[in-house]
């Protein structure tokens, strides 16, 4: 099949580039407003590039028809701009696959869906830690135990640099803040496994660190994110880890450190195969994420 993608320069795209590569399929466009995109070399060098948005979508335009026409638009821009190129990819024939969190505003969602059914395609999130074989396993491990509700304890930690204040990623506004960013994948997999939110309240937010709780139908979670070095716990500084991610589940603590280099790859596989996640799919995380921006 033939892809466009749009935001090549990121730390993401590659993931994406290689799954497209890796599963036999061809990248003819992409754009990115920077230039900084030597990565393709790697994957796709005789892919026509463009960082006028213009060119890329009059050349996309011109594929329809031929031998290399566009079937699926990958998206890995900043987060605010996720819903205007799924909607560019949808309005010129093709499926999209967008990058976490998939839209910063549920509304997004009931747009998007309205141009699925106007244009008939689909759009597909990055859903990952779902393909994840520990996380499948924990998912049917709650299942059969048959408790009522849980106790879960989330803190993800990772240190970033000044760069990320300065970037898009500091600004809520393209963002969407902490939890759109760095957390929603951990929700969107809370809320797989324990069901929809009833309950959000907030204990801290910055530009640096967030605190809550949040009630699902079958969990009760206590969590929080930081990007804070200063708050990494001594025995991941001695370790020399810049990261640390610890969830505890009924006190005993959940391990899924490894597993995630070829998610994507499956990620990619599941909808060409048609299990893919699709916008419902992406509700409930959006929900939570975009109820802690407003508290």
């Amino acid at each position: 099949m033939n892809f466009a993608i749009i935001g090549v320069g990121g730390y993401i795209a590659p993931r994406h580039l290689e799954a497209i590569k890796d599963l036999g399929h061809t990248l003819v466009a992409a754009y990115d407003q920077n230039d900084s995109v030597g990565i393709m070399d790697r994957y796709f060098p005789d892919c026509q590039f463009f960082t006028d948005f213009e060119r890329f979508e009059a050349y996309v335009d011109s594929l329809k028809g031929t031998s290399e026409q566009v079937e699926y638009v990958s998206i890995c821009t900043p987060n605010h701009l996720h819903a205007p190129h799924i909607k560019f990819a949808l309005s010129h024939g093709a499926n999209a696959i967008c990058e976490k969190p998939l839209v910063l505003f549920e509304k997004h969602i009931d747009e998007l869906a309205e141009y699925e059914r106007k244009y008939g395609k689909k759009v597909f999130t990055v859903l990952q830690l779902r393909v994840h074989d520990a996380i499948l396993n924990l998912k049917d491990k709650v299942e059969k135990s048959g408790k009522i509700s849980h106790k879960v304890d989330l803190t993800y930690m990772t240190s970033r640099g000044q760069w990320y204040h300065e970037s898009w990623k500091g600004d809520v506004r393209k963002s969407g803040g902490l939890s759109s960013n760095i957390g929603v994948h951990f929700f969107d997999m809370l809320t797989w496994i324990f069901g929809e939110p009833v309950e959000i309240t907030m204990a801290e937010k910055s530009a640096i660190a967030e605190k809550g709780f949040v009630k699902l139908a079958k969990a009760d979670v206590h969590w929080e994110l930081t990007i804070d070095k200063t708050r990494l716990p001594k025995q991941a500084v001695d370790s020399g880890k810049t990261t640390f991610r610890s969830i505890k589940i009924d006190g005993e603590e959940f391990e899924f450190s490894e597993g995630f280099t070829e998610l994507h790859k499956r990620v990619y596989s599941d909808i060409f195969s048609g299990k893919g996640y699709g916008l419902q799919d992406a509700r409930a995380a959006v929900r939570i994420v975009e109820k802690i921006r407003s508290v």
